[in-house]
């Protein structure tokens, strides 16, 4: 028998292999990793830790698949009188995000359009203007005042229902998995929140055999399994329903005092690596943005608006990333979990408990995407919601440019209500999304099914939760497979 490693031996060797995964050197991790698993004494946590960041480095050059010359291209189609100039100005990590892998340089998948949403003078370069990701909500509408209306009218946070329709499906490439194995598939599937979201009900399922995780699961699913039969498209697919409600809370900032330190808050205080870390730098950028302000309201106000102020761009699987508040804080963009994960960050480190919720937002028709926002607790309000993708909303009233921070809309759907949480039934192979659950995970003996051998399919129908029923506003498509009601 040989004895582990020691903890704190095997540690700094895993921390050496991210590292140099981190910057590129993937001859060196994968070295440094092959040594370490052809030792008899590396114990099975540990090996699975090193085999996950080779796993790591596949999707890294996934994500990072464009070298220099398709990327200049793409640049040149999309700005056809390109100067040499602004092409030397743009070529930076914080631009057109990039990484030297093994001395090569290569770009992110969408570091092109990227560029345009991150930088205002490329933008304006751009021959054609890139289509905007938003939805209507991103914007102030007379929504945003029906709520905060309806909310102080009535005395209750929870207003305006609205009776969602899901369907959801899942289907994997043909001969992603050999005829005859069992494929198994986790679907997103929301829990019953009080106020926020009720009278869940699961309709139909394909296959019928449907095993939904407890209430309990903070990433919660349902999960399916099918027989891979050669040649075919394996599908699963779930419909639902269920009530959601937009939420509006009105803080009086004199009132906030400073949240009591229970045993219900202490897992939202303090750091969760390895994504919510109180590095050197982010300590540095709190009191850059916070100051001398004591107030938890008016400190929660300053961050929110400091990591609004980060521009919005596609994202990195998450994945990929080591540490995904430090990656928003340097990247120069961020998308929605990234964005989240850094207030949330910054919250804690300012003794502002704070966690994590998504799932999918959308519209009453023609707009839907998958998103995170969070939550913060604020004494003696208690749990608010909180959502700085959406930020605050310009050309508002003054008493609706802070909506999303206090308020949140109808119009989504929470799965997770906690990040990097394990599943029921357990997943035996490593996930595709190690952070969030939006899009689902697959697997069969042989291995995960990663993104890039599956695709997924989220349509609803809007309607009214109490009579009189307006006629259903349905997305345009077609729905998913048949499915077998329960």
């Amino acid at each position: 028998m040989f004895a582990s490693l020691p903890v704190q031996a095997a540690q700094e060797r895993l921390s050496a292999v991210r590292a140099a995964v981190d910057r590129g050197d993937f001859k060196g991790a994968e070295a440094a990793i092959a040594a370490a698993l052809a030792q008899p004494s590396t114990a099975a946590v540990q090996r699975n830790e090193l085999e996950f960041e080779r796993e790591r480095m596949r999707r890294i050059r996934l994500d990072f698949r464009l070298p220099r010359s398709e990327m200049e291209a793409r640049l040149r189609q999309a700005v056809p009188d390109l100067r040499a100039g602004e092409l030397r100005a743009w070529d930076t990590p914080r631009l057109l995000e990039q990484l030297r892998i093994d001395g090569e340089t290569r770009y992110f998948k969408s570091a092109v359009d990227n560029l345009f949403r991150i930088d205002a003078k490329a933008a304006a370069r751009r021959a054609t203007p890139l289509p905007s990701n938003d939805g209507p909500l991103y914007r102030y509408t007379p929504y945003h005042a029906e709520v905060r209306r309806l909310a102080l009218d009535a005395g209750r946070a929870s207003v305006a229902p609205r009776r969602i329709t899901v369907d959801y499906s899942l289907s994997v490439d043909a001969d992603a998995v050999p005829a005859g194995e069992t494929v198994r598939a986790w679907l997103p599937y929301p829990r019953a929140i009080a106020g926020q979201q009720e009278q869940l009900k699961l309709l139909a399922s394909e296959p019928p055999q449907a095993q939904i995780a407890p209430e309990s699961a903070l990433q919660r699913t349902v999960y399916l399994e099918k027989t891979a039969q050669a040649g075919v498209t394996t599908t699963f697919s779930i419909r639902y329903e269920l009530v959601t409600y937009a939420t509006y809370h009105a803080v009086d900032a004199d009132k906030v005092v400073p949240a009591p330190v229970t045993a219900e808050l202490a897992p939202h205080r303090g750091e969760r690596p390895p994504h919510i870390v109180f590095t050197p730098a982010l300590k540095r950028f709190s009191r850059a943005v916070v100051g001398d302000e004591k107030n938890p309201y008016r400190i929660a106000q300053k961050l929110f608006a400091a990591v609004d102020a980060i521009p919005w761009a596609t994202a990195r699987e998450y994945s990929t990333i080591s540490n995904i508040s430090d990656y928003a804080l340097h990247a120069g963009h961020a998308d929605c979990g990234q964005q989240t994960l850094l207030l949330m960050a910054l919250l804690r480190l300012n003794g502002i408990p704070a966690r994590w919720q998504s799932g999918w937002e959308f519209a009453e028709r023609d707009f839907d995407t998958m998103h995170d926002w969070g939550w913060l607790y604020l004494a003696p309000y208690g749990w608010l919601p909180m959502d700085v993708t959406h930020g605050r909303l310009a050309g508002a009233p003054a008493e609706l440019e802070g909506f999303y921070l206090g308020g949140l809309d109808g119009y989504r759907i929470a799965f997770n209500d906690d990040y990097s949480r394990d599943f029921v039934p357990p997943k035996q192979h490593f996930r595709s999304e190690t952070v969030d659950l939006q899009r689902g995970e697959v697997e069969w003996k042989g291995g995960n099914l990663y993104f890039d051998q599956w695709d997924y399919r989220f349509t609803w129908q809007v309607a009214p939760a109490q009579p009189p029923a307006a006629p259903d506003q349905t997305r345009a498509g077609p729905g998913p497979a048949p499915l077998h009601e329960l």
